[in-house]
């Protein structure tokens, strides 16, 4: 049986340069909204250069879905996309300017993967360890920017769903997302 039950983000997208800043930045404030601070740099990181193979690599669109889940003990950050095509980690030469993405992901995570997705694309995942007080936090809390989606109506569906909240006794974390 499970006694915590997961927090749980989504974003959809299409993977350009500006909009994978503003996923980055989405990102951020949500573990920071779920008291995971620790974790931003690595998660943020991971993010971008999966969004970045997304913007450079997929075909047939850049049409992508972020997620993020925390259950129990563990965060995972995902990015689904349309290409069935799975990717494979490159042994960059010292000076390149590219070619690292996925050996970065794997450095700054505890574990990654690739999955297939049927005959519709793949799903690039890594996990993080969270902080055992995280997975303690209460989860009745109301959904997390439920009623200030506008910030997020140029990301297309923008987040489906935020949930939880904070700890009793402690004031909420700050965030650059209104809500």
């Amino acid at each position: 049986m499970i006694s915590q039950p997961s927090r749980y983000c989504t974003v959809e997208l299409q993977a350009q340069p500006s909009r994978i800043g503003q996923v980055r930045r989405i990102v951020s404030a949500q573990l920071r909204y779920w008291h995971l601070d620790p974790l931003i740099d690595q998660a943020a990181l991971g993010v971008t250069e999966l969004l970045t193979n997304v913007h450079r690599h997929a075909q047939p669109d850049k049409v992508c879905t972020v997620e993020i889940e925390l259950l129990l003990d563990r965060l995972t950050v995902s990015v689904h996309d349309h290409d069935p095509r799975l990717p494979q980690v490159r042994d960059a030469e010292p000076f390149a300017t590219c070619g690292r993405g996925l050996a970065m992901v794997a450095a700054v995570s505890e574990s990654w993967g690739v999955r297939p997705h049927g005959d519709t694309g793949k799903v690039v995942w890594f996990t993080l360890p969270a902080p055992t007080s995280a997975a303690a936090l209460p989860s009745r809390y109301p959904a997390y920017g439920a009623a200030t989606a506008e910030p997020f109506a140029d990301l297309g569906a923008g987040p489906r769903s935020l949930a939880d909240g904070h700890a009793p006794g402690h004031a909420p974390a700050r965030s650059a997302v209104v809500g």
